[in-house]
């Protein structure tokens, strides 16, 4: 009898060295699939409140300042004013009075523009019009609101024009107002009702709902909520990918080897940590596209793109691992280990040709900090490149403290490094921040390059930039240009610069200097001063 209670407890401990160690690990890996999904989803609503936020605040000084016309709602100087702010104005479309619920005159000119019937009113007395009917096939929605006679249209898809690496994410932002006191069916299909439970009193929420995980933010300034959703099969992926690594450990290796295994999942890096463990085990490089003279089609520099390879093999894109990079405060380690990448790759190159730039991206917390100067000196003196073969590119959001990034890049400028502002048009800056600073180009955003002859109101905004950077008196470098088309429409307005796919994608740094040194292509060229 003991020899088969003996016999009966060796199964049993058996299967559960066969059955334990890989459901705990299947438990740890949905656990940690969840994190992944979590952080990203909350990343992108973050991203979506941001331009929420600021479309929301430059529809309020657009109101303040017509308000205060004393001539009248369609006077000149209240058109003057109109087309003053559509043009410093990154978010709006246009603007202009409403009379019997259409816009009667406006920053654009032309006939009335119908303003639709589904409306609704806040709690302050704004009228938001979700839907402006927009005739032009194939443009983008707009919506309109309306305070006091007079209506802000804007993009309704642009606070959601953000690039997402995850295959059907969905992207919302919803008036709080419009759930809670306006018609069902401007609710139905964008925020469930429902979910403002889930979030309560709270800055932000994070739950599953049906086959989404779903990110919710809540601005700290208006009555708006944006959301991020991810699809459930992305977090199976990622759980299903970290199972394959634990679930054989602990069938394979048992009971005994259990709580190695458990240990093993517990440790499984968040990105922060993954990113320590990267910068120390070598694993980021760097990847270079061609900045070309626009008319001649010469190269004259090129731009620095960090990559992620991870020691498996895993690939993780800039835009997911800078943003973990900013919150935790490991920007000025990637900045510097990109000067550091740079100086091996292209060091000699860059000494043996003076003019030709290299381009470095900067975070905001570089503007703010003495250190970025270090780097920059060391990256000279180890390279024996000159000054003027540096270009920083810093985006909008870099100038939030502008008093901190005038100081720094007036020490750059000292130095002979060329500024260049990134991304125009989709940050935070306004167009007088701009012009106090020491800068040298403006780039334009690829998201404004893509509408080039698309029809889309957004179109226009290349017009709008060049015109600006002429009168600051700023070279230009157009980003993202794919077609021959988008180049010959910036040839025409005199845009001197660009970069994209139609001249060259990103490459390691032996194949760009081996197409640099043949002189393939379009050859060389030394970036003007001039």
């Amino acid at each position: 009898m003991r020899g088969r209670v003996i016999v009966l407890f060796s199964i049993g401990v058996a299967a559960a060295c066969v059955v334990l160690p890989p459901w705990f690990a299947f438990q740890e890996a949905r656990r940690q699939g969840f994190v992944a999904a979590a952080e990203i989803a909350q990343t992108y609503a973050q991203d979506v409140l941001h331009r929420a936020d600021e479309t929301a605040r430059q529809t309020g000084r657009v109101f303040t300042q017509l308000e205060r016309v004393p001539d009248g709602p369609c006077s000149e100087a209240s058109l003057r004013l109109m087309r003053q702010l559509d043009l410093t104005s990154t978010y709006i479309q246009a603007m202009g009075h409403v009379r019997d619920g259409a816009v009667v005159c406006s920053s654009m000119g032309g006939p009335p523009i119908p303003l639709g019937g589904d409306v609704f009113r806040t709690a302050r007395g704004v009228l938001i019009h979700p839907r402006v009917p927009v005739d032009t096939p194939g443009a983008s929605p707009l919506m309109a609101v309306v305070r006091n006679g007079f209506a802000v249209l804007v993009h309704r898809d642009l606070p959601l024009d953000t690039s997402t690496a995850i295959p059907g994410v969905a992207l919302g932002v919803m008036h709080l107002d419009a759930l809670r006191r306006g018609p069902p069916e401007l609710a139905k299909g964008l925020v469930k009702r429902e979910w403002l439970a889930r979030l309560g009193a709270r800055a932000e929420a994070v739950f599953i709902d049906g086959g989404q995980l779903v990110a919710l933010r809540r601005s700290p300034e208006f009555r708006i909520v944006a959301v991020a959703a991810v699809p459930m099969a992305y977090l199976e992926e990622r759980a299903a990918a970290i199972a394959w690594r634990l679930v054989p450990a602990g069938a394979l290796f048992g009971l005994a080897l259990a709580a190695a295994v458990l240990l093993l999942a517990r440790q499984q890096r968040s990105l922060p940590t993954a990113l320590r463990q990267g910068l120390r085990r070598n694993e980021f490089h760097l990847h270079y596209q061609p900045i070309v003279d626009l008319d001649s089609g010469r190269w004259v520099g090129l731009e620095a793109l960090l990559r992620w390879r991870r020691a498996g093999g895993e690939t993780i894109g800039p835009e997911l691992f800078i943003p973990v990079a900013e919150r935790s405060g490991m920007m000025s380690r990637l900045t510097e280990r990109v000067f550091e990448l740079a100086a091996a790759d292209l060091g000699a190159f860059l000494a043996s040709h003076p003019g030709f730039h290299l381009a470095v991206n900067l975070c905001p917390t570089d503007l703010h900090s003495e250190a970025l100067l270090g780097m920059v000196d060391r990256f000279l003196e180890r390279t024996g490149a000159g000054a003027s073969s540096l270009m920083v590119e810093i985006t909008e959001r870099g100038l939030l403290d502008v008093n901190s990034a005038r100081r720094i890049i007036a020490a750059l400028r000292a130095r002979g490094v060329g500024i260049a502002v990134d991304d125009f048009g989709t940050g935070y800056s306004s167009l007088s921040y701009l012009e106090t600073l020491e800068l040298d180009y403006l780039k334009i955003d690829r998201s404004f390059i893509e509408a080039i002859g698309t029809g889309a109101p957004t179109s226009q905004v290349v017009g709008h930039i060049v015109a600006m950077a002429r009168a600051m008196g700023l070279r230009m470098i157009a980003e993202g240009i794919e077609s021959e088309a988008q180049a010959e429409f910036l040839r025409g307005h005199a845009v001197q610069y660009a970069q994209g796919w139609l001249f060259g994608k990103p490459a390691p740094a032996a194949e760009v200097l081996r197409l640099a040194q043949a002189g393939e292509g379009a050859g060389l060229a030394m970036m003007s001063a001039a």
